[in-house]
């Protein structure tokens, strides 16, 4: 049986009830397997003075989300030495898949548009199926709309295809009803509404060193680790 997996990976910094409902839904969306949430050790677009270690993150995360079996916690970027390059990552859990393994990686529209930033990105959608992440929109808008080349000017891709046409290939068709741009040589891209909970990582640790409560923005486990260890003071 061919195994479908999520790749979601990210700083975690901590780790919130948005990225959880998020993760679930893409997992029952996309009849995943499994998801794993992969911590970044050393994030080459994160400077945040306050990341706090990542042995910590890690922690905190498997404590999360322990009791999901659904959910699983890997380490690759954690073993691995130098930046924490998603191409590098993507090729790590592959190789550590059985063969003919399905993957999806997992991010949210604020990180696709700035994809050309990334090391070898050309590479990931030659590599892995991607699932892109954003808030819901306006309900007014008929995601039937449209060519199958181009979204219509008001459909929620829109700035998905901005990226895809003009930055990784014009050769990318767009399926309104499906929701996912297809190539006749690349990884398919799909783009996914999931619910929006107003919740950041800045404003948890902003509340956190202020000695304020962070209860029902976190897990009660992550909160029970960030207390413990004093993090984020």
């Amino acid at each position: 049986m061919q195994i479908k997996a999520g790749l979601f990976g990210g700083t975690f910094n901590p780790v919130h009830l948005a990225h959880l409902r998020m993760a679930e839904e893409v997992r029952e969306a996309f009849g995943l397997d499994k998801i794993y949430f992969i911590p970044a050790a050393n994030p080459p677009h994160k400077t945040d003075k306050d990341l706090v270690p990542a042995r910590d993150r890690y922690e905190m995360l498997q404590a999360a989300i322990s009791e999901n079996p659904g959910f699983e916690i890997s380490d690759a970027e954690l073993r691995r030495p130098g930046r924490s390059y998603t191409i590098d990552t993507v090729n790590q859990v592959f190789a550590m898949l059985p063969e003919g393994a399905r993957c999806f990686l997992i991010m949210g529209l604020d990180a696709f548009v700035e994809i050309d930033t990334w090391k070898d990105y050309h590479r990931l959608f030659d590599t892995i199926e991607v699932i892109v992440i954003s808030r819901p929109q306006g309900r007014d808008t008929k995601s039937g709309a449209g060519s199958k080349s181009r979204p219509a000017p008001a459909d929620p891709a829109e700035k998905m295809a901005e990226v895809i046409f003009n930055r990784i290939s014009a050769g990318y068709e767009y399926d309104p009803a499906a929701r996912r741009f297809q190539h006749p040589e690349k990884q398919a891209v799909y783009w996914f509404e999931a619910t929006a909970l107003d919740i950041s990582a800045s404003r948890i640790r902003s509340l956190a060193a202020q000695g304020k409560s962070i209860r029902y923005l976190v897990p009660g486990a992550a909160e029970r680790y960030i207390y413990q260890k004093g993090l984020y003071k």
